[in-house]
This record gives structure tokens, sequence and C-alpha cells, in this order.
């Protein structure tokens, strides 16, 4: 860049455990989001606008799927890929000859089961203005509003001038019967390694660089699993967020008085592919039920790891009940297990990747 770039900070995430403390499983971040699409063809053209690519495609009998997957269903897939980046935020495009239902589709906010998938973008009013244009064409999108926050902490107290100007992020989420999004735009400040903006992009969007779950469980604990068995490093004791703060209250489209419970979760190999878990405090719809492999929609996600049997007797000394280690449709070794909180994951053996994922988490700031 020809900027005058300069480090700020090392965001310190202040672990429960620190990443010597946990199995060193050489977990990716999340690698793919998994979702059932009824209509291939428009699945690929929607996601091209976004700068996804097929760069793989396999099938799968119905009794093989039936043993991986649990669905009586034959199955073809389609990998997708955001301009060079391979090692995390690709997509996997799963079409059922008989799909198990419609999945959680179009819902509320917050509704138990839902998931979003978060990217990057360069123009968050452009896409906006567009999923606005397409609700009020009787299309089922709600977008919300872009709100703008210092997430991070970034600004100093003099910052609030034409000249020393504001480092922000302005993010949205978008529901929708196809799928849930959340986008975000940075000002000021730039994070290597965590989005990267294709250029071939018509919506001038990146990979996906995390992923939101609401969930619904007795207790935050249930969640210790993806550290102690999959290796994944959490950003600290679950907290509470809610409707006094603009971000949360904006993108859930939170009433007065209502809050969540929030933990996140992040590989120590790879700072980007986070994941975020958000249980609500209050009443809201419960879809769990449709959230379920086979069904249309997000429906699980897959990671990789060179270590899978490492992986795979983890996940069975926590009970969580693996399928056997074997080939998916694309002839990767892998297995399958559920979460108490009802995430479906595929652990998938894979040694390298051409991108390389950066570990070590900086802000720079740029004055623009």
């Amino acid at each position: 860049m020809n900027r005058n770039l300069f480090c700020w900070l090392l965001l310190c995430l202040s672990p429960v455990l620190r990443a010597q403390d946990l199995p060193d499983t050489g977990i990716s971040g999340v690698y793919e989001v998994m979702m059932g699409v009824a209509d291939a063809d428009y699945a690929r053209r929607y996601f091209a606008e976004f700068g996804f690519t097929v760069v793989d495609s396999a099938a799968f009998t119905e009794a093989q799927a039936h043993v991986l997957y649990g669905v009586p269903s034959a199955l073809t897939a389609y990998r997708l890929q955001n301009g060079k980046v391979d090692s995390h935020g690709l997509l996997r495009l799963l079409v059922w000859a008989k799909p198990l239902g419609p999945g959680v589709g179009y819902s509320a906010p917050e509704t138990i089961g839902s998931r979003m998938s978060v990217m990057m973008t360069s123009d968050i009013m452009r896409l906006y203005d567009i999923y606005l244009a397409a609700r009020n064409g009787k299309e089922p999108w709600l977008p919300t509003e872009p709100v703008a926050d210092d997430l991070f902490g970034l600004n100093k107290a003099d910052a609030n001038n034409f000249f020393k100007r504001p480092v922000l992020v302005r993010e949205n989420a978008v529901y929708g019967d196809f799928f849930n999004h959340v986008f975000f735009q940075r000002y000021g400040y730039t994070i290597p390694g965590y989005g990267t903006i294709n250029p071939a992009a018509p919506l001038k969007t990146s990979e996906f660089t995390h992923h939101d779950f609401i969930i619904k469980v007795d207790d935050m604990r249930q969640l210790d699993y993806l550290r102690t068995a999959l290796g994944l490093q959490p950003e600290k004791e679950p907290e509470i967020d809610g409707d006094w703060l603009a971000g949360p209250r904006r993108v859930f489209l939170m009433e007065p008085g209502y809050s969540h419970w929030y933990q996140g979760f992040v590989s120590p190999n790879n700072i980007c592919g986070k994941l975020k878990f958000f249980m609500p405090r209050g009443p809201k719809p419960d879809r769990s039920a449709h959230q379920r492999v086979g069904e249309l929609g997000i429906t699980l996600h897959s990671f990789y790891t060179p270590k899978l049997s490492m992986i795979y007797a983890l996940v069975q000394r926590h009970g969580l009940s693996p399928t056997s280690i074997q080939a998916n449709e694309f002839g990767e070794q892998c297995f399958v297990f559920k979460g108490p909180e009802g995430a479906v994951w595929q652990i998938i053996e894979k040694t390298t990747t051409r991108y390389q994922p950066v570990r070590k988490l900086e802000f720079l700031l740029v004055n623009e």
C-alpha cells in the first residue's frame, strides 16, 4: 500500500485458556459454509455476485449420503471459493435429490436455529440499497440499516475532528429465505488476513470471515467441547450484551430490554473463520428442528486438520457420537458429528492450502 500504515494494536483476547493449554489439533478456521439448495443454477449465480466461483463438484449415491450424512438422498455438491483464498471462508452447495425439508427459512432475527455468514465489503450502503429494493419488489429479504461503531476501542480522545478521522466499522444484517448475511465495512484501519475483497466480485465482497449461530442451551459451558475437543481458542468467558450496544441492537433488531449471551471462538492457526454463538435471554421463535442436515439452508460447517485421528479420538472421548472416518463426496477423509448446541461439523483431513492463513491479529491504522 502507498499509505502511511503503522501497527497500532495487537488485540489481546484474554482467553479462558492460553494457546499452549489447548490440545494442538492443527484445526483450521471454518473452512466451508455448507448449505442445502433447491436450485443449484440460481445459487451459483447468486454467490457469483459476491465473487464465489465453483472450484470442484462431486456426487454421492443415496447409500453413500445416508452413511455419512444420515440423509436418504442422492447428493450433488459444488465447492465454491472466493478469489484466491482457499484456507477458509469457502462455500459448499448441497443439492439433495430428496430434501428433508425447507430449512429454517425466512425468520425473525435471533430465531433459534438460524445461521448467519459474514463478509467484508467496500460498499455496505450499496448492498443495503440493493436488498432494500429487492424487498420493495416483494422478495423475502429483511435488511437492517447499517450502523457504525468503534468495536475495538481504536479511537483516541482527540479523534473527533476532520484531520484525525474516526476509526469505525459499519455493519448490517440481511435476513432472507435463501440465506442470512452479515456485512461489514472498515473505516480507518485494516486487519491483514481478515477479509480479502475479491476485485472481480461485482458486489465488492470478501470470503466469509466469520459465522454466527443462534442457539439454545442449558449452559454456555456446553460449548466447551469446541476448545477441549477441537482445539479452538475461546475469546473470553461468555458475556451478556444487548440493546444498550449500538451494533447488536441494530443487527438483531433488539427491542428495549432484550439481551443475549455471547461467546466467540477462533482457531489458533487462523485469525479468520471465527465462530460467534448467541443465546437469546428472552422468548424467540425456535426453528431448530429444521436446522438438520438434508434440509435447505445452512445446515453444517467444515474444518480441516492434518490430525484427523487425534480430533476423532477427542470427539469420541466427549461422547459426541461421530460417524466413522470415511471419504466425503470429494474423496476427502472426514467424519461428521453434532454438538450439544445443535451445530453440525464435518472435520476433513487436509495438510496444506495455497493461501497461507494469518495467525497474528494486527490492526493497521489508515487515516482515510
